[in-house]
């Protein structure tokens, strides 16, 4: 069987981290590179030598058939445009977080794969946490009853050096805001464990971060699952210093657990009727961005599903469905939000 051949598109932070496993990954090829900054470029020459780099996804795609499967790690506001020419190219795409900025742009992606009759993978890399794996099985196996209340706390720092570092972060068109770039991996795990959201209506402000970002850096929801659950959701990019907080505590007829640390990464707490959760370190840190640090690196989970995917040997662990339903949920809250 051949190896599938992979492009990614933007050499930002995460797709040097998506290029990097894709190279570790059996079955898989690294066969093409695009960046529009040229620094980027030059630096991707000297990490992939003889891997074909691209100024543009327009010389990419005149390039011919070079890749399989693109990986779209551009700003969340490009999603959509990126992935329906790479589906009108006959490639696959993966996308990174978020899907896109609005239900319609997710739509239009969909319709665009489906026509061309390609896969569209969204990327939670979250999912594969442990913590978050031991918690849905012990909510699918009905060990910890009906849920009627959930507890989701994002509270991370992203300073001045962080939105300096890119143009495009902080801006409403390209960025998009906390709920689609910082936390929509919570809103995902939220929806992962738990299933829709049928109401949501909040509070958001600005605190910290008025002269470099278009929108909130704060805020607060109560929601209303479709389940009957309860929800509350606080985040904040205004943590001093440093991250402090990713969880989500979930109350059930049958027992408590919280699923914390920064990252979502531990379980910080539970109360059974049941056995215990018991789980082995990982190993795994989050990812490492120079003065900041983001969710947990699962990337090599992400790549490997979806070469198993692709040859038929595991479902999609996150369909593009699933990355729309999240894309609603975000679009619903900021449709219910009071903006202080």
């Amino acid at each position: 069987m051949s190896p599938i051949r992979f492009a990614v598109l933007g050499f930002g932070n995460i797709g040097q981290r998506h290029a990097h496993h894709i190279t570790q990954q059996p079955g898989a090829v690294l066969s093409a590179i695009c960046d529009t900054d040229a620094a980027k470029r030059d630096l991707i020459s000297g990490n992939y030598p003889g891997t074909p780099v691209f100024e543009s996804l327009e010389a990419l795609l005149l390039s011919g058939n070079i890749a399989d499967v693109i990986c779209i790690c551009t700003p969340n506001g490009l999603h959509a445009a990126h992935t329906i020419a790479a589906a009108e190219a006959g490639m696959h795409a993966v996308v990174e977080k978020p899907m896109a900025l609005s239900v319609a742009e997710c739509d239009a992606m969909i319709r665009a794969a489906k026509t061309a009759g390609r896969q569209l993978f969204a990327v939670k890399q979250n999912r594969y946490n442990p913590p978050v794996q031991a918690v849905k099985k012990l909510i699918a196996n009905g060990q910890i009853g009906n849920v009627f209340f959930i507890q989701v706390n994002g509270f991370w720092n992203r300073n001045d050096a962080y939105y300096a570092q890119s143009d495009w972060r902080g801006t409403k068109d390209l960025d998009g805001g906390c709920l689609f770039t910082q936390f929509s991996h919570f809103v995902d795990i939220l929806y992962y464990l738990n299933g829709p959201i049928a109401e949501a209506q909040g509070v958001v402000s600005n605190y910290l971060h008025p002269h470099n970002t278009a929108f909130e850096d704060t805020g607060s929801f109560t929601l209303r699952a479709a389940n009957g659950a309860i929800v509350s959701f606080a985040f904040t990019t205004g943590a001093f210093r440093k991250n402090m907080e990713g969880s989500i505590t979930i109350f059930g007829e049958k027992g408590t657990v919280k699923i914390g640390g920064q990252y979502l990464n531990t379980i910080e707490y539970q109360q059974l009727e049941g056995e215990p959760i018991r789980l082995a370190d990982s190993g795994k840190l989050p990812n490492q961005y120079g003065a900041y640090e983001g969710s947990m690196s699962n990337h090599d989970c992400v790549i490997e599903n979806v070469v198993a995917a692709l040859n038929g040997h595991a479902p999609m662990m996150t369909t593009a469905e699933e990355g729309r339903e999240v894309v609603r949920i975000i679009q619903m809250m900021y449709d219910g939000a009071t903006v202080l």
